[in-house]
């Protein structure tokens, strides 16, 4: 962290101003997901982005990118070892906007629907449903089957979103960039975060003379 921004997230903290959204990436396909995510998140003001990875989420990013494991990790403002089930996140009375796992694999959904907190990602996770804070998992895997809808059905009732990272097609989408940044663009949207990743719908416009 530079001099200068951990200056400014010391300022925020002083006047209670400061927002924490936590980030966990998982093994499952779909890692620029979540670097795509902290990338729109430091375009925001006083946001401070506090980083999980799994172990086969470090892997993934390796396979299907062209960033650096430092690189991802420089994009947060902290970042929590995997294993450091001490660390600030793992605990409720730490003060957050909620947390996002960008992408979900089936293995942490089901650590988060059976509240198996075995390492800090799904015990961050825990803690912000037990907390009453946004949880949303962008699940990556299909075809589902019923094992995979039992676990997401549990993790629903806890309190947590559900949100496989389907592609729009509406706002005609040019690029796969175009395409990352809508579903991401989507999950600022049910964090309350203002952004301008993807242009908005303004609904259809009716021919001339139509009832």
């Amino acid at each position: 962290m530079s001099w200068n921004v951990r200056t400014g997230i010391r300022f925020l903290e002083i006047f209670g101003m400061t927002r924490r959204l936590i980030v966990g990436i998982s093994g499952a396909s779909g890692a620029i997901y979540g670097i795509r995510l902290m990338k729109l998140l430091r375009a925001c003001d006083g946001i401070e982005i506090h980083l999980v990875i799994s172990t086969a989420g470090e892997r993934t990013i390796s396979e299907e990118t062209d960033y650096s494991l430092a690189e991802v990790r420089e994009l947060a403002h902290v970042n929590h070892p995997l294993r450091n089930i001490g660390a600030s996140i793992a605990s409720g009375s730490f003060r957050n906007m909620g947390m996002v796992i960008a992408p979900c694999s089936v293995r942490t959904l089901g650590a988060v629907a059976y509240c198996q907190a075995e390492n800090l990602l799904s015990r961050a996770a825990d803690v912000t449903l037990k907390e009453g804070r946004p949880l949303i998992l962008l699940l990556r895997e299909t075809p589902l089957h019923a094992g995979h809808i039992k676990a997401m059905e549990l993790a629903c009732r806890a309190g947590a979103v559900i949100m496989p990272p389907v592609p729009a097609f509406y706002n005609r989408p040019q690029t796969l960039d175009d395409i990352v940044d809508h579903t991401v663009g989507r999950v600022l949207d049910r964090i309350g975060i203002e952004h301008e990743a993807f242009p908005r719908w303004t609904g259809l416009v009716c021919p001339r003379g139509a009832k």
